[in-house]
């Protein structure tokens, strides 16, 4: 008799264990959810853009010269999204910058585009949701260039840097940078300056894959 009481004990406590399991993963988080913090989670595959967040612009500080671009759209591409605590990994497709304005006289932005796409994006679920931005390679480096009008002059400068960090904040689902540091890699020594800092915060970030266009938040 103690046998079979013994079996059924070791069954029942098979029961429990798998239930409790079961349970843990359907109320399993990931780091990246669409709609509230904690929900649905976000598809590898997923397309996520998002534009300027409202009053922010794109500014590039190049020592007393600053350039300041009132449009700007971003679209990247989920590769993975794994159970809280973690990483999600992303890949930058597409960025555009547009309506840029520069505060020295006489002087306009002609064009400012974003090279070496596609970029590697990090987004961590750790305290202050860091995000990083890196280049593929050494080779394919982050990189924009500028097109400089002043008068008959149009002088092109490049700037470049291996990878760049911000945040996400769940307070309008955006991605903000703050001065980072891009150095001059081509272009004429003589016009184009040393290094350029920027800042920019974009929001709300959606899925645009997904039928409604939900928000996405980071858990």
């Amino acid at each position: 008799m103690s046998k079979y009481r013994y079996l059924a004990m070791a069954a029942a406590s098979a029961l429990v264990v798998a239930a409790s399991a079961g349970a843990a993963n359907a109320v399993a988080t990931h780091v990246l959810t669409e709609g509230s913090a904690g929900g649905t989670a976000v598809a590898p595959g997923a397309v996520l853009t998002a534009g300027l967040a409202k009053g922010s612009t794109v500014s590039y500080t190049l020592k007393s010269m600053k350039l300041t671009c009132t449009s700007s759209m971003l679209t990247a591409k989920v590769s993975t999204n794994p159970v809280a605590k973690g990483t999600a990994d992303e890949s930058l497709t597409a960025q555009t910058v547009s309506h840029c304005t520069v505060n020295v006289k006489h002087v306009s932005i002609a064009s400012l585009k974003t090279l070496n796409l596609p970029f590697n994006v990090t987004v961590s679920d750790a305290a202050g949701f860091p995000v990083k931005v890196s280049g593929r390679s050494k080779s394919k480096p982050l990189a924009f260039s500028v097109l400089v009008e002043a008068g008959k002059l149009k002088i092109p400068c490049t700037y470049s840097a291996a990878s760049i960090t911000g945040h996400a904040s769940n307070k309008g689902n955006v991605i903000s940078i703050k001065n980072q540091k891009f150095k001059f890699t081509a272009g004429s020594h003589k016009y184009c300056l040393a290094s350029a800092n920027v800042s920019a915060t974009f929001g709300p970030v959606k899925d645009s894959s997904v039928t409604g266009k939900p928000s996405v938040f980071v858990n």
